[in-house]
């Protein structure tokens, strides 16, 4: 009896070490390749201008609604947004529908040339002026046509154009 409990015990502990062994495996195992924000909005259209036509992205999927959007996909420089209608959303995932109307989103996208930014953005509703940051960032703070907050930053220290 004295000895079976300490094999008990060991036995325990060797299968809990297996199972940890393997789970930590399995995580290194998974590969995130993108993650990707989505923005519910009343409507896709003033947004999708204000980024292809000022920020340069494009469009690379495109879902109809009637007689509007009810989904894209933007794509820049190996990132990726996308925008959902409140409509779309309440047909697609009911459950969530009331949810995703509490909004807004914080986006944070680091910029190579802030300079540029503020030239394509201009006219924007601006909720944090230019500034410099203790951990050596220059930022700007925008809303997008939906009220999106949107934080653009530069950390490269070398001089624009």
């Amino acid at each position: 009896m004295h000895t079976a409990l300490p094999l008990a015990s060991a036995l325990v502990l060797s299968c809990s070490l297996l199972f940890v062994r393997a789970n930590t495996e399995e995580r290194k195992s998974m590969t995130i390749k993108r993650i990707t924000p989505v923005l519910f909005v009343n409507e896709i259209e003033p947004c999708l201008k204000f980024w292809t036509d000022r920020l340069g992205f494009e469009k690379t999927v495109e879902v109809p609604e009637g007689d509007r959007l009810g989904f894209v996909v933007l794509q820049k420089d190996g990132t990726e947004l996308m925008y959902q209608s409140y409509s779309s959303v309440e047909k697609d995932l009911p459950a969530i529908a009331s949810t995703v109307r509490k909004g807004p989103t914080f986006l944070y996208i680091e910029v190579e040339n802030l300079n540029a930014i503020k030239s394509a953005v201009k006219g924007s509703e601006f909720y944090m002026s230019e500034r410099t940051t203790f951990y050596g960032a220059r930022e700007i703070g925008i809303k997008d046509p939906a009220g999106h907050y949107i934080t653009f930053a530069q950390f490269s220290s070398l001089p624009q154009d």
